[in-house]
């Protein structure tokens, strides 16, 4: 009944189910898989498809000749299986040349380096039918702001964006980027720290219609904020070009845990959210596994992410179609329509509100019912309706 189909557009990275288990405090638990070995057990739990860091597919230092044959067997298992590529992204964290940024950094030399990976690993995507490359500056922050000027940190990350947007114009790629907020980690301050941050940015550069945000429900919430509201914003702004779904503790480093695991009421509404308003664009798993976990268990991993989104789903249906709730919200909505019915600014408008007589006190004294509402919710939650 919850088994997914290539219209759910699931998706996870060759990092989410090739993650072994490395932590800062121990080593690997899980042997590590090859990209194509990675492609088939995603084909065999039935996602739609696979991104990918360039890195993850062809290492830092591959030869020409090692990165055509890696490139090869890759698009063969893609074939075999019939995995889609809908997203790329590049490797800009790892190596210690990036450990002061990538656009960011403050040699110069670095800022090239950065330029040059990003656009052969564009090439990459491109190649491999990618449509959405994301960035995601990991290193691009501090530890002391005595190190980097902001306003100069800002501007050198718009001149990278500027330069790669004219690159894949003038590549005519069918690419449009997706940036990926943060507040920390692994850096002490990340700029550009929210999904809000990103918005605001974009509107900045000499080509805002190519870029949009990919929020991440973890980054969100290691920020305090509410993911739904994160994503309601980039949605109405027409910018929510790709999501990353997982869950996370409230205050914790970034925990990556499997979708809906930690606070189920908010996959909820986030599910109902992006199914009400039509998201076409790949649901994509930005998580792993528990340490703890063998091969199988990686398995059991993506499928409950799926698993649990397409529940989430079939209950965001029922919520909608729940008779008591639906009352409930059309009396809890009923006075809204009548006195805001005419929108936006108009003289005659702003005179009718001045003569309007309210009673505070009345106004006040209505219940507004939302205990109960939330109570109902709960109890379709929890299967008790």
């Amino acid at each position: 009944m919850y088994t997914p189909t290539p219209e759910d557009r699931f998706t996870f990275g060759l990092w989410t189910v090739g993650n072994t288990g490395r932590d800062p405090f121990g080593g690997p638990v899980r042997a590590e898989k090859s990209p194509v070995e990675l492609v088939h057990l995603l084909a065999e739990v039935g996602a739609y498809g696979v991104n990918f860091h360039d890195n993850d597919l062809v290492p830092f230092d591959a030869s020409p000749t090692e990165r055509d044959r890696i490139v090869r067997d890759f698009k063969q298992a893609l074939q075999q299986t019939g995995l889609t590529v809908p997203m790329a992204t590049t490797n800009l964290f790892y190596h210690p040349v990036f450990k002061d940024g990538a656009f960011t950094s403050n040699d110069a030399r670095v800022r090239d380096f950065a330029l040059q990976k990003t656009m052969r690993a564009i090439d990459l995507g491109a190649e491999l039918g990618a449509q959405i490359y994301v960035f995601w500056g990991g290193r691009e922050g501090v530890e002391t702001d005595a190190a980097k000027d902001p306003l100069q940190a800002i501007r050198r990350t718009r001149d990278a964006l500027n330069f790669l947007c004219g690159y894949v114009l003038d590549k005519q790629y069918n690419l449009k980027f997706a940036l990926e907020a943060k507040p920390n980690e692994p850096r002490a301050d990340i700029y550009n720290p929210t999904t809000g941050h990103m918005l605001a940015f974009i509107e900045t550069l000499d080509h805002p219609e190519m870029v949009g945000v990919n929020p991440e429900v973890a980054h969100e919430q290691m920020a305090g904020l509410n993911f739904l509201h994160s994503v309601a914003l980039a949605w109405e702004a027409g910018k929510l070009f790709h999501i990353d779904l997982n869950d996370q503790y409230p205050g914790r480093y970034d925990q990556d845990l499997r979708f809906g695991s930690r606070d189920l009421k908010a996959a909820f509404f986030l599910v109902r959210f992006l199914e009400r308003v039509g998201y076409t664009g790949p649901r994509h798993f930005d998580a792993h596994a528990f340490r703890t976990e063998d091969e199988q268990g990686v398995k059991d991993f993506a499928r409950g992410c799926m698993r649990t989104y397409l529940i989430l789903k079939e209950k965001a249906a029922r919520f909608d179609a729940d008779p008591e709730i639906q009352a409930l919200l059309r009396e809890i909505t009923a006075v809204d329509g009548e006195a805001n019915k005419d929108a936006g600014y108009t003289p005659q408008r702003a005179a009718v509100l001045l003569k309007e007589t309210f009673d505070p006190a009345e106004l006040g004294r209505r219940g507004l019912m939302y205990e109960r509402l939330d109570q109902l919710t709960i109890d379709l939650l929890l299967g008790v309706r």
